[in-house]
């Protein structure tokens, strides 16, 4: 993959800790960064996500560098990302797109988040030991998670920012008993609501 003018834009007007807030987007376009991707899907011999496939930035992020949806084979990112140069921009965008790929390769079968088929994507578009969250400087929100729910046959729990809008399931038991599969014996229910402090 050769350097874009995306990429060449992004090296001249940013260096790494530059403020980027005054900027509502980065210098370049989305589909600059699309027909990058694009052509790393076809690569991979994945054309149908590839005609799908669509990336935008999203002034409103603040810590999270980028978010892949899946059903929509949607790719968003942080305008901030920029300011550290077209490094992370490419990193993000890759990490990003190997959720697009996991979840395009396993089709209606759960996937943990950053679990082997994400791994395995992370490989064949060229980062082997890419980790599963990023350590940009960017500013951090502290997100309460009051909601607690557990599972009813492991008894393991997790903790939620916000209730769950449909019913889940454990997925490590959804592994070991339904091949990945959504089941629901192991729908997980609500157990407590933490206490918050008072200021």
């Amino acid at each position: 993959m050769t350097p874009s003018s995306f990429q060449k834009r992004i090296s001249a007007n940013s260096s790494p800790g530059r403020d980027s807030s005054a900027q509502a987007e980065p210098a370049g376009d989305a589909q600059d960064l699309a027909l990058f991707a694009k052509a790393a899907l076809v690569g991979l011999g994945l054309e149908s996500l590839a005609v799908k496939l669509t990336v935008q930035w999203n002034s409103r992020m603040r810590s999270t560098a980028g978010l892949a949806y899946p059903n929509s084979s949607q790719i968003v990112l942080n305008p901030k990302l920029a300011s550290f140069g077209w490094v992370e921009v490419e990193r993000t965008l890759l990490h990003e797109l190997a959720h697009l790929v996991a979840h395009h390769r396993c089709g209606r079968r759960r996937i943990s988040p950053h679990g082997p088929e994400w791994r395995k994507a992370c490989a064949d578009l060229g980062m082997d030991n890419e980790a599963r969250c990023h350590d940009l400087p960017l500013p951090r929100r502290k997100m309460v998670r009051r909601f607690v729910y557990q599972c009813p046959s492991c008894a393991a729990k997790v903790e939620r920012v916000r209730l769950f809008r449909r019913p889940a399931a454990c997925l490590k038991c959804c592994q070991t008993h339904s091949g990945g599969r959504y089941d629901k014996r192991f729908n997980l229910s609500r157990v407590v609501q933490k206490e918050l402090p008072l200021d």
